[in-house]
């Protein structure tokens, strides 16, 4: 153990005081500080070092750290709306993947909106971010992060952007609404409908796009609204449910919202009417965001792997930091049914199914 004169000042600490109480050369106790290096330290020492430098107080210098390196160890993540649970388990995966490479998450918020989305792009580029990561992408606003990627990374996660090169981590949407509209048929539904998310964010131009596929393959009738989310929060769900519950058209037995926090909207509007779910319309969301399970009744969804877009999208853009030049390919993850208890037979359905089944118990 150091004498206690060997000890500096903690406010005097550098980098070569660690390396004498630790018994080691300054480039071990550089390296072992290093995020992006601590892996060339054997793991005692690096563990010894640590803790040398947790006891003295030490701070390294990110800024003249950045400067030998030429970067700045940050990656921009723009997110649309923080208030969206979905998007807590795609920040968590990002963050993970940076942090493990020694990178910080700079986050930005857009409030879904385009002008404050070009707000946040100069905002993090003036803050020299190696790269950025938006989830927050609307169709309209490929030029500008275009512009963005010729200086700078940029990946989009979430959300796709038709018609950019940009590279993308997303879910395949098309297969989901098609495998949303495909669980209604399958629990004997025949007249249902979509609550749709903002036309101009490519994942719910997707998912309606399979939606309609499977209307017209598995032979449904659509009670259609041409209504649309201004967000995709829980009151526009709510809005244009009622909508849909006043339509004068007869009322669905089965409703596809885009996403969770719409249905959640949806649930809120049926029991406002004095329905039930699933007794006289039946949910389905699209996200599977946290708690959606203990909702009243638990809901039925198509899972989203936030988690995992969040981690590749972090490996992707620090792959693009460290060469500019490499070739990387976008990547697309199948959905996934949740069946749950907001999801069920319609009434006539259950009836027959009761019936057919006391027939076989009987014969």
């Amino acid at each position: 153990m150091p004498r206690k004169a060997d000890v500096p000042a903690r406010r005097d600490v550098r980098l070569k005081d660690v390396a004498n109480v630790a018994g080691v050369h300054p480039a071990t106790v550089s390296r072992a500080l290093d995020p992006g290096k601590m892996w060339l330290v054997r793991p005692e020492t690096r563990a010894r070092v640590q803790s040398v430098a947790r006891d003295l107080g030490y701070r390294g210098d990110a800024v003249a750290r950045s400067l030998r390196r030429g970067q700045t160890t940050t990656v921009g993540v723009i997110v649309a709306d923080l208030s969206l649970t979905f998007l807590a388990p795609v920040v968590r995966g990002l963050t993970d993947a940076l942090e493990r490479r020694g990178f910080m998450a700079v986050i930005s918020e857009t409030q879904d909106d385009h002008e404050r989305l070009r707000a946040s792009v100069e905002n993090l580029l003036s803050r020299r971010v190696d790269g950025i990561v938006v989830t927050a992408a609307r169709l309209g606003d490929g030029p500008v992060l275009e512009e963005v990627a010729a200086e700078r990374p940029v990946v989009l996660a979430v959300r796709t952007l038709a018609g950019t090169t940009i590279p993308s981590i997303t879910s395949d949407d098309v297969a989901g609404g098609y495998l949303a509209a495909k669980h209604l048929a399958e629990l004997g539904h025949q007249r249902i409908a979509q609550l749709q998310g903002p036309p101009d964010v490519q994942p719910f131009v997707d998912r309606r796009r399979g939606f309609m596929h499977g209307v017209e393959d598995f032979g449904l009738e659509l009670v259609s609204m041409d209504e649309t989310a201004i967000h995709p929060t829980p009151s526009e769900g709510q809005r244009l449910m009622r909508m849909l519950l006043g339509e004068g058209q007869p009322t669905p037995t089965a409703v596809f919202a885009h996403n969770d926090s719409m249905a959640i909207g949806a649930l809120a509007a049926i029991r406002a009417a004095g329905l039930a779910c699933p007794a006289d319309v039946s949910v389905i969301g699209y996200n599977d965001a946290p708690l959606v399970e203990h909702l009243d009744p638990p809901l039925s969804t198509i899972a989203f792997p936030g988690e995992s877009i969040g981690r590749f999208a972090g490996e992707l853009v620090i792959a693009l930091i460290e060469e500019s030049s490499s070739r990387v390919a976008s990547m697309t993850f199948p959905p996934e049914l949740v069946a749950r208890a907001s999801t069920a037979p319609p009434a006539g359905e259950r009836r027959r199914r009761r019936t057919n089944s006391k027939g076989a118990r009987n014969g």
